[in-house]
């Protein structure tokens, strides 16, 4: 592929670790902060020191605060924002004048609490898709602390488009990052979405000191309520067996790098929730996301009960001991997605 221009909206952990893969691929990168003091401390120091210890953004990458400046005559537009502002930024993005059709590439993992819409749904309410050639989202389990320091990585690009998607796919392919396509971009934003939740609960496990088989009992039965939505919803079955599914799932369940696992950990261990987030830097999806899961299962009449225990932990005040009894005395089932 020849040299593109590539604007990345959020300059996060992520956005960071992605604008330093892309502009050693050859790439024209410009990386668009919000706050316009955290864009001049990154501009003149080059790290996020609490975000990506022993990380460094490329000299040659440009930080801005100005978002005409970072996706003007992009190319690719990178959306790497919390998804519960992904709208403003939407709408922010949609003020600009661009010079030509870039593709938007989606790679926040979340579903909007006010209107129980996918991200790429935001985008296609708040942007006017007129000047864009198409939306993608890159998904997948892929922590930022790995993907800077060129840890060997598998992600998937959706989009409804196969050549949207492919597009995507030769932009972010290297030796030590390697995407897949697919055509299923509501399985995959679910996917990657819901996960987070099941994340909560297996540091809530991790919390309370429980074992192994309580964690594979989570996973599996976790992945069976996020395919049983999917499946309602419309999304090819088959993606929950990839690498936005179960993929991702184990991954963010598991890691050390994982917030969604930590949080839930903290709360096992018997701190609150607020107290918990008040001193994060960095934002756990799964904790809005609980919100937004929850009410997207009561408005389609569908089972999800670990994503309902682990609501009524965050936000009703339950302990975690409980909730884990609740689930094992349900009345007994067949197992699959029922």
């Amino acid at each position: 592929m020849s040299q593109k221009i590539i604007g990345i909206l959020g300059a996060g952990g992520w956005g960071v670790a992605l604008a330093n893969l892309l502009y050693a691929k050859g790439h024209a990168v410009r990386l668009w902060e919000f706050d316009p003091r955290a864009a001049v401390d990154l501009r003149t120091s080059r790290v996020l020191p609490k975000k990506l210890p022993g990380v460094k953004l490329s000299p040659d990458i440009l930080v801005t605060n100005d978002i005409l400046e970072a996706t003007g005559d992009a190319d690719f537009i990178c959306l790497v924002v919390p998804s519960q502002t992904m709208r403003s930024v939407g709408q922010l993005l949609n003020k600009s004048r661009l010079a030509r059709r870039p593709i938007l590439i989606n790679l926040s993992k979340g579903i909007e609490v006010a209107s129980l819409l996918r991200m790429s749904e935001v985008l296609r309410e708040t942007v006017d898709l007129r000047g864009h050639s198409g939306i993608c989202t890159l998904s997948g389990p892929s922590h930022a602390e790995e993907v800077a320091r060129d840890v060997p990585t598998a992600v998937v690009a959706a989009s409804e488009s196969e050549a949207v998607a492919a597009a995507v796919q030769e932009l972010f392919i290297t030796p030590r990052f390697r995407v897949y396509t697919s055509t299923d971009i509501l399985g995959v934003e679910l996917a990657g979405s819901l996960k987070n939740i099941i994340a909560l609960a297996a540091g809530m496990l991790d919390g309370l000191g429980l074992g192994d088989n309580t964690r594979g009992a989570l996973l599996t039965r976790g992945l069976a309520e996020i395919a049983r939505i999917g499946k309602k919803l419309g999304a090819d079955p088959m993606t929950f067996s990839g690498l936005s599914g179960i993929g991702d799932l184990v991954t963010t369940c598991l890691s050390r790098h994982s917030r969604n696992r930590f949080v839930g950990e903290q709360i096992g261990l018997g701190r609150k929730l607020d107290a918990v987030l008040s001193h994060m830097t960095m934002v756990a999806e799964g904790v809005e996301t609980t919100r937004s899961g929850y009410a997207l299962s009561l408005k389609h009449d569908i089972e999800m009960p670990i994503t309902a225990q682990v609501y009524k932990v965050l936000f009703e005040s339950k302990s975690p001991l409980e909730a884990i009894n609740d689930l094992m005395i349900r009345d007994p089932k067949a197992e699959g997605l029922r």
